[in-house]
């Protein structure tokens, strides 16, 4: 059987899928094929229908940072399911968490166990695949801070590895893993806190992104990352670019790092104003910023 016929009879697989659902931002067109994988063997699946179809494939989590073009992704886009989601505790402390799981649960989770450490996932809206890929961080903490292994599939060989830190070649907002990697679960240290305390911590970062970020609305997070001893935030608003506009797309007047999309905003509408900001950041202080968040598909511009 073909591998798109066994993913079907499986159900694990959407043809013309729609993928603003899946996405923070909401917007954007469809996949010629959506992939939900519980497992590395529905990975290698997704990964021979590519190859069948020769087409690309799109590893999205929870669609935190991501921006698919209007007219979408004509290729194969995998996103962990239920099978990949959860995390488990180990007698030495650790904790195991499948890709899918979202980051502020696992934060909320694992400081009710009395497992400190990870307290800063509640400040980052995505899942443990993400945060692996991206290296996620906030308030002082990144996730190869915390991360002992990734266990990668190899979506060319069908092969899954267990993946250090330094194997990643981890740093500020980046990992070397592309969208050939499926990241299928990922290793925690954590360290022994009284869940009051933890909690405290927990409750303090909910306090601060709601004092300083655009909640309520819809955006995908930082856009741009932090030049090295500074911030992009402060380098926008010092531009003067809070409340610029791109069609239906705006520079957030709160957070200057946080692009908005109000009713009827297009994915070119926020492709463009990314570029407008970075062009205008770039004459006025010679700083070329560069995104955190990824555009997917084709744009015009």
């Amino acid at each position: 059987m073909t591998a798109r016929s066994l993913l079907a009879d499986r159900g694990k697989v959407t043809e013309d899928a729609p993928l603003a659902p899946l996405t923070t931002y909401r917007f954007g067109g469809r996949a010629r094929f959506l992939v939900v994988a519980d497992g590395e063997e529905d990975l290698g699946l997704a990964s021979r229908l590519a190859a069948d179809e020769g087409v690309p494939i799109l590893v999205l989590g929870r669609g935190s940072n991501v921006v698919v073009s209007d007219s979408g992704f004509d290729g194969v886009v995998i996103r962990p399911g239920p099978g990949m989601t959860g995390w488990q505790g180990r007698e030495d402390g650790s904790i195991v968490a499948g890709a899918g799981t979202a980051l502020p649960m696992l934060a909320r989770e694992s400081a009710r166990a009395g497992r400190g450490g990870l307290e800063f996932f509640t400040g980052i809206p995505g899942s443990v695949g993400g945060a692996v890929r991206m290296n996620a961080g906030c308030h002082g903490s990144e996730t190869a801070d915390w991360m002992v292994t990734a266990r990668v599939f190899d979506l060319a060989d069908a092969v899954a590895r267990d993946r250090t830190p330094a194997d990643l070649e981890m740093s500020y907002r980046h990992s070397n893993l592309t969208d050939g990697d499926f990241v299928v679960s990922a290793t925690f240290r954590t360290v022994e806190r009284d869940p009051a305390e933890a909690d405290a911590v927990i409750r303090e970062i909910t306090r601060w992104r709601r004092e300083h970020q655009p909640g309520g609305t819809l955006n995908a997070g930082s856009v741009f990352k932090n030049p090295p001893g500074d911030s992009a935030g402060r380098i926008i608003d010092d531009a003067g670019l809070k409340g610029l506009r791109v069609g239906a797309a705006e520079v957030s007047r709160r957070h200057a790092n946080f692009f908005v999309a109000g009713e009827g905003a297009t994915a070119q509408d926020v492709h463009d104003l990314v570029a407008e900001v970075r062009r205008r950041v770039l004459e006025q202080t010679g700083i070329a910023l560069a995104t955190e968040i990824r555009f997917v598909g084709e744009f015009t511009r």
